[in-house]
C-alpha cells in the first residue's frame, strides 16, 4: 500500500516554467531527429523512472492522455502513484488505448502493433513510445536521414531492444499513421518521429 505522504513526494521544483521548458525540449527534439538534448530541471521522481522521462511525464500527461506502463513500472507502486497525483493521467492495461506508454526494460516492449497507430483521418492518435536506454552518449552508431535532418545524422546510442529501428521500419509502410518515439538515458532524450528512418547501422 502506497500512502498518501509518497505520493506527494516529488515533482517539479518549479511547476510552470520546468513544464514549459521541457515541453520546448521535446518539441526541438522531435524538430530536430536523432540530436542529444538535455532536460536540466529539479525534479523528484520515483527510482524506477530516469529523470527525462519523469520531467515529460509531468509536462505531457494530463487526465486526457491515457498512459500504458511495461510490466516493470506497472509493479512498481509508487510509480502509477506518483503519476496519478501529478498528472491525473490514467493507467490503460491495453496499450492499443494509449496516448504514451513509458517502458523501462527492453523486455517490457510488446510488438509496435499491439499500440495506438492512429487512422487515416487522425494520424496524430497513436502512442508516443517513451524508452528508457542505457546510453545516448556511447555504443552503436545509427546513421539516419528523414524531415528535420540535414542530409543524414549520426547517433551513436546503446538501445535496448537492439532491434528498434528494426521494428520501426512499420512506420514506413504505416505513414502518416505509425509510433513516435522519445529515447531517454537519465536526463538525455532523443526524439525519433515516424518520419525518421535508419539508412545504415555500425559498430
Amino acid at each position: 500500500m502506497v500512502s498518501v505522504a509518497s505520493e506527494l513526494q516529488g515533482g517539479f521544483a518549479d511547476a510552470t516554467r520546468a513544464a514549459q521548458s521541457t515541453f520546448r525540449l521535446v518539441m526541438e527534439a522531435m524538430a530536430r531527429p536523432g540530436s542529444v538534448r538535455q532536460i536540466d530541471v529539479a525534479i523528484g521522481r520515483p527510482s524506477s523512472l530516469m529523470p527525462a522521462a519523469a520531467a515529460i511525464a509531468l509536462a505531457l500527461f494530463d487526465h486526457d492522455t491515457p498512459i500504458w506502463l511495461d510490466a516493470h513500472l506497472s509493479r512498481a507502486a509508487d510509480v502509477g502513484a506518483w503519476l496519478k497525483f501529478h498528472t491525473g493521467a490514467p493507467v490503460v492495461s491495453d496499450p492499443a488505448r494509449a496516448s504514451f506508454a513509458l517502458v523501462s526494460v527492453p523486455d517490457g516492449l510488446p510488438d509496435l502493433t499491439a499500440f495506438a497507430l492512429g487512422t487515416a483521418e487522425y494520424p496524430d492518435r497513436s502512442t508516443t513510445l517513451i524508452l528508457q536506454v542505457p546510453s545516448l552518449a556511447r555504443g552503436q552508431a545509427f546513421q539516419l536521414r528523414g524531415p528535420g535532418i540535414d542530409g543524414t545524422t549520426s547517433l551513436c546510442a546503446t538501445i535496448d531492444p537492439d532491434d528498434l529501428f528494426q521494428r520501426l521500419s512499420i512506420n514506413a509502410t504505416l505513414f502518416p499513421r505509425g509510433i513516435d518515439v522519445v529515447l531517454v538515458d537519465d536526463r538525455s532524450v532523443v526524439a525519433i518521429p515516424r518520419t525518421t528512418r535508419l539508412v545504415t547501422a555500425g559498430g
